[in-house]
């Protein structure tokens, strides 16, 4: 169920620059073109993900200053240094003095190996990437500077420079995983670039009594670089009134194409069909909810509201799901119960490609092992296993009012849940779990649910969970993206830890 985001991500933006030792240039002609050459092919295949600034060969110190100013310039998100052969750490450690952006070192072997009887000096040199890359290491561990390395095979799928070897790689494996954490590191670089630059919207407040979702927006603001655009419900309720009936018509024909209409529920006296009454009125609020968030123009969204019983609000709170399932399928992920720091959560799995459905626990199943997670909503229809089930709410658990919920599942096979909590200190931080969704039973009580398989079984799980001060809600995405977030957290500066043996 792909749809089109409405504000799609940003596209990182990357600063590439090659190494090398300049008494090489003269004493072997044609080493540095070559080199360059390769590095050129580092900026093709980088391209598919994010915009490339190539600078070239920086090979002195002074050259280092330059490409660093060049790079703020361009206001790169990080740097791609490409250890192009052996290169005298002073030469170059200015480039992230200058741009202060994390940096990862390219140790990316041409041919996977020489021709030892053919290989001269100056053939030698071009192969001789890693020999560098501890030196790099060392001094911008001691500079403080933030160093990755991704080591492994260049992967070129055709050849580039005369060479003694077979440089064609594309296809081993060491290329191919190479290329991977590449991929990863652009896809982090553009989510925390789109971060930055984003716009996360609190409507009402968070949900009175619950410490571990208060968050100040200082502190988001200050952590994430998202702006907080703080909402009234008076804000959506000035929009409602100006729908129309053509717009209601319009939103009830999307929804009936992309969500199974519920009979009554045989289990839940709670759950029925919906009424035409609840259908319209969360049509209504649906649209309502896109324009305030097109209006304001908000990259997510966290929401609640609890007022007097009967008020115009409370009936509002009622039919917000929908909508805000509806828009975070869309690339605009909706929290709900106020917690700014699960939509951070869900906004990060959403510009990762990877989904991000609003999820708590929601009971353990010990005989087949398994967590079941899930919410009352809102849900990442782009991720769901089948058409999410639409049905009428006489009550919402422990909420007041009543109205049109979203009963749905993730699709089987590999998952990730992605925690952003906060630590004693003030500090965000991430907390991934990788597990296997399931096609287990779940309840058909109009909440959206996910049998997951972990590493351990639920209560060996959650000793280890537990300990590490997460929040209750996290964000279900699809995929093993441990990895892609670890990344993801490390750009942002933001501690990262994992629960289970996939270290």
């Amino acid at each position: 169920m792909t749809r089109q985001p409405i504000k799609p991500g940003l596209r990182a933006r990357i600063g590439l620059y090659a190494i090398g030792h300049p008494h090489y240039w003269n004493q072997f002609p044609g080493l540095r073109d070559r080199l360059l050459a390769y590095t050129s092919f580092l900026e093709r295949r980088m391209a598919e993900w994010g915009e490339v600034f190539n600078f070239g060969m920086v090979d002195e110190e002074a050259k280092a200053r330059e490409a660093g100013e060049w790079f703020n310039r361009h206001n790169v998100d990080i740097l791609m240094c490409h250890a192009a052969t052996y290169a005298m750490s002073a030469s170059h450690i200015a480039v992230p003095q200058v741009c202060r952006r994390p940096v990862v070192v390219l140790n990316l072997q041409p041919a996977a190996r020489m021709n030892y009887a053919r290989t001269d000096t100056g053939e030698w040199l071009s192969q001789c990437v890693a020999c560098c890359v501890p030196e790099i290491a060392n001094a911008f561990a001691r500079a403080g500077i933030p160093f990755h390395a991704v080591n492994g095979l260049l992967g070129l799928d055709a050849p580039v420079w005369p060479s003694k070897a077979d440089e064609v790689t594309a296809g081993l494996p060491d290329a191919v995983a190479a290329w991977a954490e590449i991929k990863e590191w652009i896809l982090a670089a553009g989510a925390a670039r789109s971060l930055r630059s984003g716009r996360l919207g609190m409507l009402g407040n968070t949900y009175p009594g619950m410490l571990d979702m208060y968050s100040d927006y200082t502190m988001i603001t200050a952590q994430s670089g998202m702006h907080v655009e703080v909402l009234e419900m008076c804000d959506l309720a000035a929009i409602i009134p100006k729908v129309t009936e053509s717009e209601k018509a319009a939103k009830l024909a999307e929804v009936e194409e992309l969500f199974v209409i519920s009979e009554d529920s045989p289990a839940d006296p709670l759950a029925r069909k919906p009424t035409p009454e609840q259908m319209e009125w969360a049509c209504t609020v649906a649209v309502a909810t896109e324009r305030l968030v097109r209006e304001r123009d908000l990259d997510a969204l966290a929401y609640y509201y609890r007022g007097a019983p009967g008020n115009e609000y409370e009936r509002i709170q009622e039919a917000l799901i929908l909508g805000f399932s509806l828009l975070t399928g869309r690339g605009i992920p909706c929290s709900g119960e106020g917690d700014m720091k699960t939509a951070l959560a869900m906004k990060i799995s959403d510009l990762l490609g990877v989904g991000g459905s609003y999820s708590e626990i929601v009971a353990s199943d010990f005989v087949d092992q398994t967590v079941i997670v899930g919410h009352d909503g809102p849900f990442h229809i782009a991720i769901a296993r089948e058409k999410p089930i639409l049905r009428g709410m006489g009550l919402y658990h422990g909420k007041w009012g009543s109205g049109v919920s979203v009963e749905a599942r993730v699709r089987t096979g590999p998952v990730t849940l992605l925690g952003v909590t906060q630590t004693r200190e003030g500090r965000l931080k991430m907390i991934g779990i990788e597990g296997t969704a399931t096609d287990g039973e779940i309840l058909r009580i109009g909440n959206t649910m996910t049998p997951v398989r972990f590493h351990a079984g639920p209560k060996a799980l959650m000793d280890e969970w537990f300990a590490l001060g997460p929040t209750h809600h996290f964000a279900l995405s699809v995929g093993h993206n441990v990895s892609l977030f670890r990344k993801t957290a490390s750009l942002l500066g933001w501690p990262f830890e994992i629960v289970g043996a996939r270290r």
